[in-house]
């Protein structure tokens, strides 16, 4: 069961880390942000990605075989790399009305299967 607490974990930390790194380019249409200057952007990013790392620290020891979990430091890389590229483009999706081409979906499949090679 830790593998799914694991997965889980991460995939909240990376809610928090797309949106501490690209959550102030579109709050950036408000006037009350777009005032902010870069240092104040900073701040608000850093208290954004603190609750990252609340859910990555622990996703990486509870997950990682060395700690009893169910993932070598490969897997857990791979499985953090595929989150964290699905989570951000359903953000950019939402967000930013980003469409995605037939070459994203080529890129999704080969990230199909590096997880395939990595957990062979």
């Amino acid at each position: 069961m830790n593998y799914l607490l694991t997965i889980g974990l991460l995939l909240f930390s990376n809610i928090f880390m797309t949106f501490a790194w690209y959550g102030h380019l579109k709050l950036a249409e408000y006037s009350w942000f777009s005032k902010l200057s870069l240092f104040g952007v900073i701040l608000i990013s850093w208290l954004i990605a603190f609750f990252e790392y609340c859910f990555q620290v622990p996703a990486n020891r509870i997950g990682y075989e060395g700690n009893g979990g169910a993932f070598s430091l490969l897997q857990l890389k791979i499985i953090q790399e595929v989150i964290t590229l699905v989570v951000f483009v359903v953000f950019s999706a939402i967000a930013f009305q980003t469409t995605i081409k037939l070459n994203h979906i080529i890129g999704f499949v080969f990230l199909i299967l590096a997880v395939y090679f990595i957990f062979k």
